[in-house]
This record gives C-alpha cells, sequence and structure tokens, in this order.
C-alpha cells in the first residue's frame, strides 16, 4: 500500500475544506480538456460488485435545460410552502440553484437494472448501487474543485419528471443534477452557513455499542 508524505496529506485536507457547494457561478465556458480529466475521476471511483451503474447526461439544448430549470422552479415553490416565518423569508432569500448560469450542467443517474456486476453485493441492499454513484461524484467534485472548478448539486427536484424530460431509460434513478463552472468567489464555509440557515457540527457524533 502507497504511503502519503505529511504534504500532500495536508493539501488533501484543505482540498476537502476548500469542496463547496457552489451557487454562484461565472458563465465563461469550461475548457473541454480540464472538464474531461475530472469526469475521468468517475472512473477511478468505488462501485458495489465493480457495477458503475453511474449514467451520466450533460444538458446542452436550451430545451434539456430550460425543462431541468422549469422544474427547479416548480419544485422551489412547492418547498417554501412548507415553511413559515422567518424561516420561509430565509428560505426565499437563498439561492438554491446556479442553472442559470453554469455552463456545464449534468444529470447524474443510477442505472438499477445494471448487469454489471452481476448483482454482487446488491441483492440485500440494492441501495449500494446509488450509494456507489454518490461516492463516484465526491470524486468528481474533489477533482473539479483540484482544477479550480465549483460544483453545485441541486437537489430540489422532480426526479421523475426530470427522467422524462431528459427522455432515459426507465431503469435510470435521478442521484445528482450538478451545475458545474468557474466560481465567482471561493468560500471555504458553506454557503448556507453563511446565510444563517444551519451552522456545521465541530465534532464527529460516534456512538459505542
Amino acid at each position: 500500500m502507497s504511503t502519503f508524505s505529511q504534504d500532500f496529506q495536508s493539501e488533501l485536507s484543505e482540498l476537502m475544506r476548500w469542496r463547496r457547494d457552489v451557487r454562484h457561478f461565472r458563465t465563461d465556458p469550461v475548457d473541454a480538456t480540464v472538464l474531461s480529466a475530472c469526469l475521468d475521476a468517475f472512473l477511478l471511483a468505488p462501485s458495489v460488485g465493480l457495477s458503475e451503474p453511474w449514467r451520466l447526461v450533460r444538458l446542452e439544448s436550451e430545451a434539456a435545460r430550460q425543462a431541468a430549470l422549469t422544474n427547479f422552479t416548480a419544485a422551489n415553490a412547492e418547498a417554501l410552502e412548507g415553511y413559515a416565518g422567518d424561516r420561509a423569508q430565509l428560505y426565499s432569500r437563498l439561492k438554491l440553484s446556479g442553472m442559470q448560469e453554469a455552463p456545464v450542467q449534468l444529470a447524474v443517474f443510477c442505472d438499477e437494472a445494471t448487469d454489471k456486476g452481476q448483482g454482487l453485493g446488491a441483492g440485500t441492499m440494492p441501495e449500494m448501487r446509488r450509494y456507489s454513484v454518490v461516492a463516484a461524484i465526491t470524486q468528481f467534485w474533489l477533482a473539479a474543485r483540484a482544477a479550480g472548478l465549483g460544483v453545485g448539486w441541486v437537489s430540489i427536484l422532480d426526479p421523475e419528471q426530470l427522467q422524462r424530460d431528459l427522455d432515459v431509460p426507465e431503469s435510470w434513478r435521478l442521484v445528482a443534477y450538478l451545475c458545474v463552472g468557474w466560481p465567482e468567489a471561493d468560500h471555504q464555509s458553506p454557503e448556507l452557513e453563511r446565510a444563517g440557515w444551519e451552522d456545521r457540527r465541530g465534532t464527529l457524533p460516534i456512538e459505542e455499542r
């Protein structure tokens, strides 16, 4: 097993601190070579049974992007109705999507019917396939951050509607809608923390049994 220097470990820790969920993007295009190198992180990701169940759709057409934005707008309005008082006012001020600015937008799905992996490890926990997709997204996110790119994960969406709008196979299930681009500004602290929505834990809750 390879070991890494203390300097490398410190830089990795710093990278994880700078991995923030970005909502404010510049509209400058992302060089195809840079994006491709970051996406290659998916090829190195762990997956249950080596199933590699991730399926990516890059939204390039105006129609596809508008459908996704309309989806978000409706879901966001519905989510707002679930809050009241000061919390509703705060929610209405939050920028929860960079979909109107981000030059690269990816819908990441899990193929629940993939034959790859022969079902190993997913018989008792089929959700492991989706967890594998999340692990791959995390690796991509870190690679993108290392290249100076920002990534924003939009979860306020109707996943079934997006599946229909993008005309993907029925066995694909949405895991993430990612906005990717050059951030307007860099912050080590999460935007929701800066906005006063919630605080980050300072200690890790671990129980013993």
